[in-house]
């Protein structure tokens, strides 16, 4: 079936802001079928300088949103503040709707490092939480892994990255670059998904010897897997947006600009702030 015919969202996209753009993108490359919408919670930007409780509660009133409004079949939280500090919450309070989240490709880097030692670049919440130190453990025992929360990147990306030159992208990344550079890594993960968007520019200034790895191909599959393990279509009762749009919660009149600016570079329709 067409997505134009579909009489429901397959897929609603869950962030803080712009991160799970190229998360989207993933999941229409490898099924094209799919219809998908997008919600960035630009109201609670940044998630990343929450406390637990607060990001919580902002990513519940997001979930709910998203059900009310458009009903999809599954959502993706393409954040991992949120995934590595609400999912469990997330799938209680909203047991019948299925929920796949986004967490460091810990796994995947410590299968491609050659000398063991990998660079995580995430947010302070996503840093510091416990749900990291576990997939070391888990998948990362043999590997020394080097922490780095930058929030002012995330906001650079947020912020400013759309109308930026690549000089100002590449002064931007630099100081994770060579944080990581200085510990001897020879592996990256890109643990917020805002990163995605300049992970040429990180790959760039950390040279062809550091590999670069993030979590958009594993969470396309599992949210493909969980959507046809699913029962079926949830039509909604009301007219549903384009294909791939994207909304927001809050922007001001520049920031609606940057957005608009930011659908017109990925081809993807501006939804609007709801």
């Amino acid at each position: 079936m067409n997505t134009s015919t579909r009489p429901y969202i397959d897929f609603a996209f869950l962030d803080s802001g712009t991160g799970g753009i190229p998360y989207m993108l993933e999941l229409k490359e490898k099924s094209p079928q799919s219809r998908c919408i997008y919600l960035g919670d630009t109201l609670h930007f940044p998630y990343g300088e929450k406390s637990s409780e607060q990001i919580l509660s902002c990513a519940s009133s997001a979930v709910k949103l998203i059900v009310e409004k458009w009903n999809p079949r599954a959502i993706v939280v393409a954040c991992n503040t949120i995934s590595v500090t609400t999912l469990p919450e997330l799938r209680t309070a909203f047991p019948s709707l299925p929920i796949v989240g986004t967490v460091p490709a810990i796994r995947l880097a410590a299968r491609v490092t050659k000398n063991k030692r990998i660079g995580l670049l995430a947010t302070n919440a996503t840093v510091r939480h416990p749900y990291n130190q576990r997939l070391v453990s888990e998948f990362a025992s043999d590997c020394q892994v080097f922490l780095r929360g930058d929030p002012d990147l995330v906001s650079f990306i947020e912020e400013k990255l759309f109308t930026s030159s690549m000089q100002e992208r590449m002064d931007a990344v630099k100081p994770a670059v060579d944080f990581f550079a200085q510990n001897g890594c020879d592996t990256i993960i890109l643990g917020c998904t805002h990163f995605t968007h300049i992970a040429k520019d990180i790959q760039a200034a950390a040279g062809k010897d550091v590999r670069v790895v993030d979590s958009r191909e594993g969470v396309a599959k599992q949210a493909l897997r969980v959507e046809e393990a699913g029962s079926g279509g949830m039509e909604s009762q009301k007219s549903l947006p384009q294909d791939m749009a994207f909304f927001v919660t809050a922007a001001t009149p520049v920031q609606e600009a940057e957005y608009k600016t930011l659908c017109n570079n990925f081809g993807i329709p501006w939804g609007g702030i709801i």
